[in-house]
């Protein structure tokens, strides 16, 4: 079945747009991604109703929250036609869409997740079932309703020596690990960019560190470090998720622009590595996919910190770009076929569960 993925993810730099063919199980055939960034402007409004959500105590009306939906649905339908038309096909020979949308807000102590867009009318647009809200059934449940990539990387990951980590760095970082026997342990392990973009949106008048380029000219001031490594949610052992806003830059507030972005970075590579701590096999590869892979820098300190020979996905012939948008796209074939996409290994649901909520056009 060809299935169109879509992801909003928590670096907020706009959608990633995928198409494959597969069946939900053994096959996943990329075909093409497209990448749509957003305006500035759209972005610090995408902030600004991420900290309106999360200072909420449930999902409810919210004028702004509202406004922003809209603006980001009808982005993933420019998203869709574009890369539609560049792969040339219609939307008449597309199976499924796997609509993630955007996290606003990750509460699963409260046994809810946010994430905002609107399937109706998604799979309105185009006259194709979507499959959305991904998440809720699993925090429901009481899992932590992330990371939900597992079941996709499991599949991608057959010809691989075990054990094997696959590491998704986006705005928070999270880690698949795949023992010798095929079992999955996934969790986030903490931030991965966002609080190394927020610096240097802050105080570097730049959207990210290109390359780790400000971070390599800094010395990480492990002081900062340890204290920071002292919050008590690196020691709770997984599954366990986090939220984007969970942290945030002021630990590192005093230091020049490079060391501050230094600390910052070592904070995500330490963070990695306190996850592995945790896992029943160490694994001596991890494969590293999302944007942080084209930060050398956070590289580097990943090997060094984590002991593991660190590489990126795309040395697998996979697209680490496009990795999270195909993964929804092959989550949305599976809730067709009544397939599970989180596990008790993975979110700590109680059992595999088949998540999502399906839009007919």
């Amino acid at each position: 079945m060809l299935a169109i993925g879509l992801m909003s993810g928590t670096s907020r730099d706009g959608i990633d747009a995928a198409l494959i063919e597969t069946d939900g199980e053994g096959q996943a055939e990329a075909i093409i991604f497209h990448a749509q960034p957003y305006s500035d402007d759209f972005r610090e409004r995408l902030a600004a109703a991420c900290a309106r959500a999360m200072a909420m105590d449930a999902p409810g009306e919210d004028p702004l929250i509202r406004a922003v939906e809209m603006d980001l649905t009808n982005f993933h339908i420019d998203a869709i036609a574009d890369m539609l038309g560049r792969s040339g096909h219609v939307a008449e020979d597309i199976g499924v869409i796997g609509f993630h949308g955007h996290t606003v807000a990750h509460r699963p102590e409260r046994r809810w997740t946010w994430q905002i867009g609107d399937g109706a009318v998604l799979a309105g647009a185009f006259g194709i079932p979507v499959v959305a809200d991904l998440r809720s059934a699993d925090v429901q449940a009481g899992g932590q309703g992330a990371p939900l990539m597992p079941v996709y990387h499991r599949a991608l990951s057959d010809g691989l020596a075990k054990p094997v980590g696959i590491l998704n760095l986006g705005g928070v970082a999270n880690i698949t690990a795949i023992g010798s026997d095929g079992s999955l342990v996934a969790f986030d392990t903490g931030m991965a960019s966002g609080l190394i973009d927020n610096w240097m949106q802050a105080h570097g008048d730049a959207a990210y560190d290109a390359g780790g380029a400000t971070a390599a000219r800094g010395q990480v001031d492990e002081a900062r470090l340890a204290a920071m490594m002292a919050d008590p949610w690196f020691a709770v052992p997984p599954p366990k998720s986090i939220d984007r806003e969970a942290f945030t830059i002021a630990p590192v507030e005093g230091l020049s622009l490079a060391d501050g972005a230094a600390t910052l970075t070592a904070f995500s590579a330490q963070a990695v590595a306190r996850g592995v701590d945790h896992l029943p096999e160490r694994p001596a590869r991890i494969y590293v996919a999302g944007g942080g892979r084209h930060n050398a820098t956070l590289m580097a300190m990943l090997a060094a910190r984590t002991g593991a020979d660190v590489r990126s996905v795309d040395e697998l012939g996979w697209d680490g770009d496009a990795l999270e948008a195909q993964g929804f796209a092959y989550m949305a074939v599976r809730h067709l076929n009544g397939l599970p996409i989180s596990f008790p290994g993975t979110t700590g649901a109680p059992e595999p569960m088949t998540g999502g909520v399906l839009f007919q056009p």
